[in-house]
């Protein structure tokens, strides 16, 4: 959780984050009230969410901080977050990402309850007399 900090502590300067002797390539994702923050660099393959490992991946570092919303919402965010800094890292990959929906924001969020309804959507129940 050291290096998270660390970075962090750092300036951002758009697309990479620099500190160390390795640039950290930042992705923001969002979806609905989920926010995740992605950090890429090439490594060994560490792939850590909120300072737990989950998986290996293939010669890069990856390190995520997600935080609001649930578990779908968050797993949104990291994905969306983790093709953005896979597009910085590599603007090859950029096209592929674009045409598979990897880097278009899902804009449905939670509908608003309105006054005199129970919800969003559901009203109380009608009285005939």
């Amino acid at each position: 959780m050291s290096d998270l900090a660390s970075v962090t502590a750092q300036r951002s300067t758009g697309t990479a984050v620099t500190g160390g002797p390795k640039t950290w390539f930042l992705g923001t994702g969002r979806r609905k009230e989920a926010v995740a923050r992605v950090f890429l660099r090439p490594g060994s393959g560490k792939f850590t969410v909120n300072g737990r490992t989950v998986d290996k991946s293939d010669q890069v570092d990856v390190m995520v901080t997600a935080h609001g919303g649930g578990i779908g919402g968050q797993s949104g965010a990291v994905r969306m977050g983790l093709a953005r800094a896979l597009a910085r890292f590599n603007p090859e990959l950029r096209p592929a990402l674009r045409k598979n929906g990897f880097l278009t924001r899902d804009s449905r969020m939670k509908e608003r309850k309105k006054y005199g309804q129970k919800g969003a959507r559901k009203r109380f129940q009608f009285t005939k007399r």
